[in-house]
């Protein structure tokens, strides 16, 4: 058996690769079960209502119980997520559904496993097991994508064999976690959801207003632009699709080790250079919507690097933050709220569509570039007034 990190990181890893293989299915869905935009959105957006509940209260029980009492389970209804999904070949509205159980699945892989992967890794070193977390969980995002795209595009029945490919994918997750030596011995006693990181100034100062904007620039490279190129790429659309979507969360997952060693130099500096990131490819974006043809399907791979940059830097850069300021006894519950934070950004596609007829991609991205802009600055100072990074907010009388 490999290494007990790699392990559970497997098991991350295969969870995130379901999470995302939906995502370059847009034009199959559209094709076979007429589903807009905006449909397709609102349906990757749905996954967020299993996931953030799921991440609150499973990674607060792996905290009470242990990684491997929410890792298990976790396994089957990542098994049932892909299942209920092949049914919605027929019976679209099962989709949804679908997505849900999805994002519950991922809910308890990521907390939990997070923190699991985290406490394996304690020997190689702080950050180490922010790092192989965030790689994990982004080479699984931006595989499920890749692949997805490419068997629904050359194999038959796209809207079926690629959840069956993730079924088999999960089942020797199983295999290979199921006997992963558990790291969290202690038992605390009773239920109550602790979220003792929004009492935390670190936290609700220096990461919250940022954290949207991780997967909030990932889901727009993915799931704004390539349906724009769909007349240049004709019928490789959605390999088209699924290669942006691999491209954007790869790329996320190569910058990782260096969006690590530039944490050290100061938690701001790293972030600002994700926001800086992040505003270039929505400049790019911008432009590759304005445009067509061949330049436009440049722009938009150039745009998916950039974005893709932008999501491994925020993405590391919160989780070090965490894993420096996050008690053991609350770990994977304050990696769960992170987290919770991050997937707000998956509604930012869904809101361009909306806003889209309206006043046009070019001015959504520009507002979000000024939102995004705003919340780092917010958070800079806020940094800058911590007298420590553990400083908590005075409770209210």
């Amino acid at each position: 058996m490999p290494v007990p990190w790699i392990r559970v990181a497997f098991a991350v890893f295969a969870v995130s690769w379901g999470a995302n293989q939906f995502a370059p299915l847009q034009l199959v869905y559209r094709e076979h079960s007429g589903l807009g935009s905006s449909a397709f959105a609102a349906m990757l957006g749905t996954y967020a209502l299993g996931l953030i509940p799921s991440l609150l209260y499973f990674g607060q029980l792996s905290d009470r119980r242990g990684r491997r009492f929410v890792i298990r389970p976790m396994i089957a209804v990542a098994v049932a997520s892909s299942l209920i999904l092949v049914a919605g070949a027929d019976l679209p509205a099962l989709l949804y559904v679908g997505r849900i159980f999805a994002g519950i699945a991922s809910g308890m892989a990521f907390a939990a496993g997070g923190a699991w992967i985290k406490e394996l890794s304690e020997a190689d070193g702080p950050g180490a097991g922010a790092r192989r977390a965030a790689i994990s969980l982004s080479a699984g995002f931006g595989c499920g994508g890749l692949f997805g795209g490419l068997i629904a595009q050359w194999l038959p029945a796209p809207e079926v064999v690629p959840y069956l490919a993730h079924i088999a994918l999960m089942i020797g997750a199983g295999v290979v976690v199921w006997g992963a030596p558990e790291t969290r011995t202690g038992r605390r006693a009773g239920t109550k959801l602790r979220l003792t990181a929004l009492r935390s100034r670190y936290f609700v100062g220096g990461v919250a207003p940022w954290a949207p904007w991780v997967f909030g620039t990932a889901a727009v490279a993915f799931t704004t632009l390539p349906p724009h190129a769909a007349d240049s790429t004709g019928s490789l659309s959605i390999a088209f699709t699924g290669t942006i979507a691999a491209l954007t969360l790869l790329t996320g997952a190569l910058v990782q080790p260096w969006a690590r060693r530039l944490s050290t130099h100061g938690d701001m500096t790293a972030v600002g250079t994700g926001v800086v990131l992040a505003a270039a490819g929505f400049l790019t974006a911008g432009i590759a919507l304005s445009t067509d043809g061949g330049l436009s399907v440049s722009l938009i791979v150039v745009a998916s690097v950039l974005l893709g940059s932008a999501y491994g830097v925020l993405l590391v850069c919160g989780l070090v933050i965490v894993e420096k300021n996050a008690t053991a006894e609350d770990l994977a519950g304050t990696i769960a709220l992170f987290y919770c934070f991050v997937y707000v950004g998956f509604a930012v596609p869904f809101v361009f569509s909306l806003l889209e007829p309206h006043i046009g991609y070019p001015l959504c991205l520009t507002g979000a570039t000024v939102l995004m802009s705003a919340g780092f600055a917010f958070a800079a100072r806020s940094s800058r007034q911590l007298s420590a990074p553990t400083a908590t907010l005075t409770p209210r009388a």
